[in-house]
């Protein structure tokens, strides 16, 4: 899965979310307690619903489309990723 290889390289991703266009930094994949499946990304830059085009972002990955490598690598997480996040109940991938 092309979402698994960019998180186990650091690569950042294009992708498009509604309501647009965002790059971001996946940092951890699987799933919730309904078994919907989720991606917690950090976003450097685009469109937000919120308003914070700077910040961490928890996208369903059935809403996301047009998925592709920006061609930069992140070369650690983010300080403040929390890799016991209670939201991913069940992870597939994490850096």
């Amino acid at each position: 899965m092309q979402l698994q290889r960019a998180i186990a390289r650091r690569r950042r991703l294009r992708v498009w979310y509604d309501p647009g266009s965002r790059v971001i930094e996946p940092h951890c994949l699987g799933y919730d307690g309904t078994g919907d499946l989720l991606l917690r990304a950090y976003q450097t830059d685009g469109a937000s619903r919120s308003g914070e085009t700077e910040h961490w972002k928890m996208l369903r990955v059935d809403k996301l489309h047009a998925i592709e490598e920006e061609g930069g690598v992140f070369s650690r997480p983010r300080p403040d990723f929390n890799r016991d996040d209670p939201i991913i109940r069940r992870v597939i991938a994490s850096v």
